[in-house]
């Protein structure tokens, strides 16, 4: 593939190439797009480096659920879970919900526990103690559910390998529905219904959707289930669905699954309803954040996601649901005042855990394709953000493990063309591992300490495999290249036609040539701002996060006037009621 900008190694060890997707001849396409659509010619590339196909483009830049939307009961399960709610729906009593305690489980269970409100039956929340209890459904939360009276348990993107605890939980006369989308193995837990995509019987084609969308789903036919039985007409009024599609849209962002398809409506359509701000708890906490502009995807992932995710990660486990649930002034303010400061705890733990992550890589394992640290007593809760983190500067699929005693909890987080989350299955079925599984981008797993290296042999084995298979080396794909007297208003505004960004949906990047740095300086405690300037005098602001102490940096910081190529993403600055155009950079190379 042809170099852009003839970068062959960057500073970050990347060679630049031009997003085509898997078109054989995309300018063929990107010409059809441009007569077809009447768009500009940097749209029509965008979306063919996105494999949009022609057919496809309507839908794709202007997503509508009713175009998206597929027949709910095409889920294997959905008939027999949503016959087992009816009938305990009439038999009367509460409902329990056992969740994750990540964003994707605190969204699918405040939907649950808002759609069951609105038809007036109680809910029962069950979120388990990341540290204490770890993941997925346990003897302890199903018993207080059961106590608690619950004529019908949920587990929510959870429960799909819990065997031995569904198993008791069904010879206890626990009757329990899995609503899930993790990787299924060939036998399923005992359950009264399993609502899985990715369970291997499944043909639905849904498997790229987070929890939450099932969730929504399950909803669907639930919902028509109970108009069609006249439930209805009980004066109770009927649940507008469409009106809680901010927390699908939320879960679907924050659990970086595919943007395509039914989950591209999903969010899309979610962050309208999030515009009317009529969720109380996302109002509030957006208040809390600071967010003053129109909420997008890149908010919910990153500005919003990670509050509702401490609580979680090391506070109250279910701070988020409650919070996405509540309908009471004075509980969502001070749930998200506890989630704020939550956050700010994450932050500090996290930094010190990647400190020590950092000096291990360097130290010990520089020259691993996979990374595999551990730490004792390293907080579970950040161990999957210092993964993200690892990964992002070394560019390598990364594991981090925190030990207490002789076992461990893994948390991985992949590069792009290899799957993390079936390679812990295969390293699960080789012994190497007491549980495990995820995606393909991201995976958790439990370890014994004396296996680590094993495992770390069995990763970087696997991985070398992949490259001599494929001959990929690390790459950043650009979407184009464009002056810095190009970077205006009007094309940033064009861009948002591609909106909103996420997985399988990149935020374009562009390459600028030859550019100057005339100025630059640490901004916070790991930022750089710098200022551009081309060979004909045009300038252009730029920023990079997180870029102090790496190979970024040092250039941006040591190398003024040199002559650049900077690749980023292009965005309206709004600082101080001024508007400019500045490049968040990803990456720079030395110009030839």
């Amino acid at each position: 593939m042809e170099c852009v900008l003839n970068v062959t190694c960057s500073v970050s060890k990347k060679k630049w190439v031009q997003r085509t997707g898997k078109a054989q001849n995309p300018d063929r396409i990107i010409s059809a797009i441009i007569q077809r659509h009447q768009l500009p010619e940097v749209i029509a590339r965008c979306l063919v480096g996105r494999d949009v196909n022609l057919d496809d483009i309507d839908l794709f830049l202007s997503p509508k659920m009713k175009d998206s939307m597929p027949e709910p009961r095409c889920l294997k399960g959905m008939q027999e879970a949503v016959d087992t709610s009816i009938q305990k729906i009439i038999e009367g009593g509460s409902i329990g919900l056992f969740a994750d305690y990540d964003v994707d489980g605190a969204s699918s269970a405040a939907l649950l526990m808002r759609f069951f409100k609105m038809l007036k039956i109680e809910t029962i929340l069950y979120i388990p103690d990341r540290v204490e209890e770890g993941y997925g459904p346990n003897d302890v939360g199903i018993r207080k559910l059961k106590a608690a009276g619950t004529a019908l348990i949920f587990t929510l993107d959870c429960g799909i390998l819990a065997f031995d605890v569904l198993k008791k939980a069904s010879n206890d006369g626990c009757e329990v529905i899995v609503i899930d989308h993790h990787m299924a193995e060939a036998d399923l837990p005992e359950a009264k219904s399993i609502i899985n995509p990715n369970r291997l019987d499944d043909d639905s084609e849904l498997g790229e959707l987070a929890a939450v969308g099932v969730c929504f789903l399950f909803l669907v036919a639930l919902n028509r289930r109970l108009r069609e039985i006249g439930w209805y007409n009980k004066g109770i009024t009927e649940p507008n669905l469409l009106e809680l599609l901010d927390l699908v849209a939320l879960g679907t962002v924050c659990d970086v699954v595919p943007l395509r398809g039914l989950n591209r409506a999903f969010v899309s359509q979610g962050l309208k309803v999030i515009g009317n701000r009529s969720n109380l708890g996302l109002r509030i906490l957006s208040d809390l954040a600071k967010i003053e502009k129109k909420t997008d995807a890149y908010q919910l992932g990153f500005v919003l996601g990670p509050r509702i995710n401490a609580g979680g990660r090391v506070g109250l486990p279910d701070a988020g649901a409650r919070l996405l649930s509540s309908n009471d002034p004075l509980e969502s303010l001070e749930l998200a005042k506890i989630l704020d400061a939550n956050n700010f705890t994450r932050k500090e733990i996290e930094a010190v855990v990647l400190e020590e992550a950092i000096l291990q890589v360097e130290k010990n394992n520089l020259e691993d394709s996979v990374l595999v640290v551990s730490g004792r007593n390293w907080h579970p809760g950040v161990i999957g953000i210092i993964a993200a983190r690892l990964k992002e500067k070394y560019n390598r699929p990364t594991c981090v493990i925190s030990l207490s005693g002789d076992s461990g909890k893994g948390s991985a987080r992949s590069v792009p063309l290899w799957d993390f989350g079936a390679n812990i299955m295969s390293a699960l079925q080789a012994g190497l591992l007491t549980a495990g599984g995820g995606h393909a981008m991201a995976a958790g797993f439990s370890i014994e300490k004396q296996k680590i290296n094993f495992l770390r042999d069995f990763l970087c084995n696997r991985f070398s495999e992949r490259v001599e298979l494929t001959g990929k080396l690390p790459e950043l794909e650009l979407d184009g290249v464009l002056s810095v007297e190009g970077v205006k208003e009007d094309i940033i505004k064009a861009l948002g036609v591609l909106e909103p960004f996420g997985s399988n949906n990149p935020e374009p990047i562009f390459g600028l040539p030859s550019v100057k740095v005339t100025y630059s300086s640490v901004v916070g405690d790991k930022h750089i701002r710098c200022n551009f300037k081309s060979s004909d005098g045009a300038t252009l602001n730029g920023i990079a996060f997180r870029a102090l102490d790496t190979e970024i940096g040092k250039v941006l910081l040591n190398h003024h006037n040199a002559i650049l190529n900077v690749a980023g993403k292009i965005r309206e600055n709004n600082w101080q009621g001024r508007n400019s155009s500045q490049i968040i950079i990803e990456d720079i190379a030395l110009a030839n």
